[in-house]
C-alpha cells in the first residue's frame, strides 16, 4: 500500500500504532518533540516485533522490512502527504486541541484527522480545525500490537466518507472496528473506569486488600487482570483524567473520582511507569 499515515506521539500508545500500520504495509512518520521519545518509540517497535518473531506470528525476515517503514520525524512538516494523521498525545484537552488546530493548518486537503483519545469529546476537537467532516476518534486498545479493538467514534459533523473509510483502515490494520457515538468516555472507558474506580473505593474503606480485590475479579469474573493492576498499567493519572471527563460532561455523582485515587496522584504514585501504584514494581 503506498498510502501514508503519520501518527503525533512516539508514547505507548504512538509507537504501537505506528507498529501496526508499518507491519500492515503503510508508510509512517512517527512525529514527537522528543529525540529520546522517538528513539524509545523505534526500540519499543523493534522489541515487539521481536517478540512476534518468538511467538511465531511474524517472519524474521520481515522484522526490517516494517522498521524501515516508520520514520522518526521531530517537525509536523512531516504529516504532509500523509492520507491519515492519527494524534496520540497525552490525554490533556488542552494540547489536543492545540495539535489539532496545527495539524489542520499542516495536513493535506484530503486527510483525515484521527485522535487516539480515550475519552475527550471528538465533537469540540474538531471544532478546533477547519474540517470538522474529516475528524474522527480512532480509540486502539492498551498494548495496541496485541489488542483486537479500535473504537470509531464520530463527533457531530464527522461525514459517513471519513466514518466509512477509518472503519476500513481498521480493518486493514488487522482489527475490530467498533462504531460508537460521542458522549464521554465513549463505550470502553464508561464502563471500565467506573468499575476501576469502584475497586479503588473498596481498598480505600478497607473491604479488601489489593492482591484480594484483583484476586476476586480475575478468579471470579473471569477478567485476565485485576481492575487495579490494570489502572497502574493504564497510568493512575489516566485513570483519574478520564474519571473527570466522565464527571464533569456527565454531571452525574458516580463517576466522582475516588479520594484514594487523587491521593495517589498527587504522591507521584501512577502505578507501572513510576515504579509504584496500587502495587510496587
Amino acid at each position: 500500500m503506498a498510502e501514508r499515515v503519520a501518527v503525533i506521539g512516539a508514547g505507548q500508545m504512538g509507537n504501537g500504532i505506528a507498529h501496526v500500520f508499518a507491519q500492515s504495509g503503510f508508510d509512517v512518520a512517527m512525529v514527537d518533540v522528543s529525540p529520546s521519545a522517538l528513539e524509545r518509540g523505534k526500540a519499543t517497535i523493534a522489541s515487539n516485533l521481536d517478540r512476534q518473531i518468538k511467538k511465531g506470528t511474524l517472519q524474521a525476515a520481515d522484522k526490517e522490512a516494517i522498521l524501515g517503514r516508520v520514520a522518526t520525524e521531530q517537525s509536523l512538516e512531516a504529516i504532509r502527504g500523509a492520507a491519515l494523521v492519527v494524534e496520540a498525545a497525552t490525554e490533556h484537552r488542552d494540547l489536543k486541541f492545540r495539535i489539532f488546530t496545527d495539524i489542520d493548518a499542516m495536513a493535506d486537503a484530503g486527510a483525515i484527522l484521527a485522535t487516539n483519545t480515550s475519552s475527550i469529546s471528538i465533537t469540540e476537537i474538531a471544532a478546533r480545525t477547519k474540517r470538522p467532516e474529516n475528524v474522527i476518534g480512532m480509540h486502539f486498545m492498551n498494548p495496541v500490537p496485541v489488542m483486537q479493538l479500535v473504537e470509531v467514534i464520530r463527533g457531530l459533523a464527522t461525514s459517513n466518507e471519513t466514518t466509512h473509510r477509518v472503519l476500513e483502515l481498521s480493518k486493514a490494520v488487522g482489527k475490530t472496528p467498533v462504531e460508537v457515538q460521542d458522549y464521554p468516555g465513549f463505550v470502553a472507558n464508561r464502563i471500565l473506569m467506573p468499575m476501576i474506580n469502584e475497586a479503588i473505593y473498596c481498598l480505600m474503606e478497607g473491604v479488601g486488600s489489593a492482591e484480594s480485590i484483583d484476586t476476586v475479579m480475575k478468579l471470579g469474573m473471569n477478567h485476565p487482570m485485576g481492575p487495579l493492576a490494570l489502572a497502574d498499567l493504564i497510568g493512575l493519572d489516566t485513570c483519574l483524567a478520564i474519571l473527570e471527563v466522565l464527571h464533569d460532561g456527565l454531571g452525574d455523582p458516580k463517576y466522582r473520582p475516588c479520594p484514594l485515587l487523587r491521593k495517589y496522584v498527587a504522591a507521584g504514585w501512577l502505578g507501572r511507569k513510576s515504579k509504584r501504584g496500587f502495587f510496587a514494581y
